[in-house]
């Protein structure tokens, strides 16, 4: 076949976060924080909120969108029992983020998502997270609270990425053609954990991502599935 590998390489560099894209997106997170932190102290100080930042960008593969657009991913953690429902609590943060940006915040199933129009957004999932529990549990709008570990995924993948650092290339170029083809894709986890699993190395990525896309389609023939490797184990 050809040799594409220098335009794949080009292309993973239009797919990177600039630096100044970058910086902020780390600022809105940090105004974003204080406000949760002092709408907590003020009204609910039973509440202490502590962040852990999660998913692609914790992962590395955060990519920019074809409208020049990226996200981060800010969870709330509350370590203590819930005596609200979770929506109450997602509600909680949803106020204290009100007014943050001119275009109001969506309450998502499972996050509150702060945009800051045609730059990036941040959503913010919220987790309780008792000393007695072995892992934190996500609230889900109007239903409850369900187990859920991203700090697994997190982990689960840094010992993958070790294994090659032309994993985060290549699931960069699969949520770059996500982007592009958009209606009924596989979300950005799914590509993610179809990669790692299936992954075959080549000192070029041209190669590399042919030959992984092979082996996906081929493991995905057999069995349709992607379990996500954390709690709480979900296809």
């Amino acid at each position: 076949m050809a040799n594409c590998n220098k335009l794949f390489l080009d292309y993973n560099e239009n797919l990177t976060i600039k630096k100044t894209k970058r910086d902020k997106l780390k600022d809105s997170k940090e105004v974003l924080r204080t406000r949760i932190r002092k709408y907590f102290k003020d009204k609910h100080p039973e509440y202490k909120p502590e962040f852990y930042i999660q998913g692609s960008y914790k992962m590395g593969t955060t990519i920019l969108t074809k409208d020049n657009e990226c996200d981060l991913d800010d969870g709330v953690y509350f370590k203590r029992e819930a005596d609200v429902t979770a929506t109450t609590l997602q509600k909680w943060v949803k106020d204290a983020l009100d007014g943050a940006t001119t275009t109001p915040v969506e309450h998502r199933a499972k996050c509150l998502r702060v945009i800051y129009k045609e730059d990036y957004h941040i959503d913010f999932p919220v987790y309780i997270f008792p000393e007695e529990d072995d892992h934190p549990s996500i609230a889900v709008k109007n239903n409850d609270f369900e187990e859920s570990d991203p700090k697994e995924v997190v982990d689960w993948y840094k010992e993958e990425k070790s294994k090659s650092d032309q994993l985060n290339r290549i699931v960069k170029y699969l949520k770059g053609w996500g982007d592009h083809k958009r209606n009924k894709m596989p979300s950005g986890l799914a590509m993610t954990i179809l990669a790692a699993e299936n992954l075959i190395t080549d000192e070029r990525d041209d190669i590399s991502l042919k030959e992984t896309l092979m082996k996906i389609q081929e493991v995905l023939e057999a069995d349709f599935t992607c379990v996500v490797p954390a709690t709480p184990g979900d296809d």
